[in-house]
């Protein structure tokens, strides 16, 4: 098997490790979708202990912070090391129509899973539509409102 050499490969990997700002994005990719009345969040954290998860939420800024600690062997010279290891952070702001207070959160098999509630006030609903006259109008249909036609007051 031939390889091509190229002095420059390992400095440029290097220098675009060092000059990329979006990499500690890549170290926590995430998913968030809506399912119903709530979002889910999920992040890959393999390989990290689970007491070093932390997941709070300060107004609206919910904040995810994870740390890996990597084995340090001073004995060994490395061939190539690219797992990397110390604090990764994921911040979202998550809007005004999100209960705070019912957050939840699960982490399994290096998964983080966040539950996040969207406040009751916040759900769509059915706004019932008033007539000024003689009904209400409701889901598109018109429907009678109670009258006192061919009653008899006593």
């Amino acid at each position: 098997m031939a390889h091509n050499f190229d002095p420059f490969r390992d400095f440029d990997r290097m220098a675009g490790a060092l000059l990329d700002t979006r990499s500690a994005l890549r170290e926590m990719p995430m998913d968030l979708y809506r399912e119903g009345d709530h979002y889910i969040l999920t992040a890959d954290l393999p390989g990290i202990d689970p007491g070093s998860v932390d997941v709070d939420v300060d107004g609206q800024l919910l904040t995810i912070r994870a740390e890996r600690t990597l084995a340090s062997n001073d004995n060994v010279k490395w061939i190539t090391r690219e797992r990397r290891g110390g604090s990764f952070i994921r911040q979202l702001n998550l809007g005004q129509g999100i209960d705070t207070n019912s957050i939840a959160a699960h982490y399994n098999n290096g998964v983080l899973s966040v539950t996040i509630p969207v406040r009751e006030s916040a759900k769509p609903r059915k706004i019932v539509i008033e007539t000024g006259a003689d009904g209400v109008v409701e889901g598109g249909q018109l429907e009678d409102a109670p009258s006192s036609k061919g009653q008899v007051e006593s």
